[in-house]
């Protein structure tokens, strides 16, 4: 062996606290990100030029969501990365206004389903 600890096929590794500078909370604000919170790119957010000076992990999550509204959940999967250090990517993408992040209703907060059914049955009498 020539020294490696690691497999070649590993990748480079990149310890979780470097990504986020060993910060473990997104924000000076406290923000909290559900698994099911979703986030999409603002688009009144600063040009390429800002994003420029964002980290390579910050650029990847603006990737996947330029594409479509993803779920704190998802962003975590896709980039390959713990949902913990999302959580503060996105909280420094959040303050530097380059994405929105809004909440699924609750379910507490739908309509019932029964009323949903006889609301379709009574548009179905019609």
């Amino acid at each position: 062996m020539d020294g490696q600890w690691y497999d070649a096929e590993a990748g480079p590794l990149v310890r979780p606290y470097a990504m986020t500078g060993g910060r473990t909370k997104p924000g000076p604000h406290g923000v909290r990100f559900d698994l099911i919170a979703l986030v999409v790119v603002d688009p009144e957010a600063a040009g390429a030029r800002d994003e420029a000076l964002l980290g390579p992990e910050h650029r990847t999550l603006l990737g996947l969501c330029r594409s479509e509204t993803q779920s704190v959940a998802e962003l975590a999967a896709e980039a390959d990365l713990p949902v913990g250090v999302v959580r503060v990517l996105l909280g420094d993408l959040l303050e530097a206004g380059h994405v929105r992040v809004s909440r699924p209703v609750p379910p507490a907060q739908l309509p019932d389903e029964r009323i949903l059914r006889e609301v379709i049955e009574g548009l179905r009498a019609l």
